[in-house]
């Protein structure tokens, strides 16, 4: 079984492409700001929550999403450690939500110490509901996913088969896919 969301696109681009900041701390530090502002984004188009967005969500600019990861900032400002506990990201973002009027959304989150099987069953349940999962990977030993480190990251579709789970991260205005386990 394969479920991918749809990503909205700027400038060619799936999503926001970090590098394309002019701040340095959101270049080096800004992409859990990014997942928020992807997020509230894909809200605000596929589930019509307009206040989460304050431009014109289905005509997507740089120089509006700039502005708008300005106001995010506020929100998830990176620090020398980047937003590097679950905690702290659901503060933000929920602190966001409470902010623009947004009250009636919930966020609640997984820690890494469960098993890569209720991970998957997390996703898959959040995806199939049409939601974006924000998704921090601190440390991993393959080296695959070495520029995935200590980097916040949207997983926007799953694909099962022989009994693999495998997630679509975006990031960085592109995508991979990854076997979750």
């Amino acid at each position: 079984m394969k479920k991918e969301l749809d990503y909205f696109q700027i400038d060619n681009a799936l999503g926001w492409n970090q590098d394309w900041f002019q701040d340095w701390s959101m270049y080096d530090g800004g992409c859990a700001a990014v997942t928020a502002c992807d997020l509230c984004i894909y809200l605000s188009r596929q589930k019509r929550i307009r206040q989460l967005y304050p431009y014109e969500a289905f005509n997507l600019s740089k120089k509006d999403y700039l502005a708008f990861s300005g106001r995010m900032k506020h929100y998830l400002h990176p620090s020398w450690q980047g937003i590097d506990t679950l905690e702290r990201y659901l503060s933000g973002l929920t602190a966001y939500w409470h902010d623009t009027g947004a009250d009636g959304l919930k966020a609640d989150g997984l820690p890494g110490t469960g098993s890569w099987k209720e991970a998957a069953k997390q996703v898959r349940g959040q995806i199939d509901c049409g939601v974006l999962v924000p998704y921090l990977l601190l440390f991993h030993k393959g080296p695959v996913f070495h520029d995935f480190q200590w980097h916040w990251f949207n997983l926007a579709g799953y694909e099962e088969f022989d009994g693999e789970f495998y997630v679509k991260a975006v990031t960085y205005g592109s995508f991979r896919w990854f076997n979750l386990r």
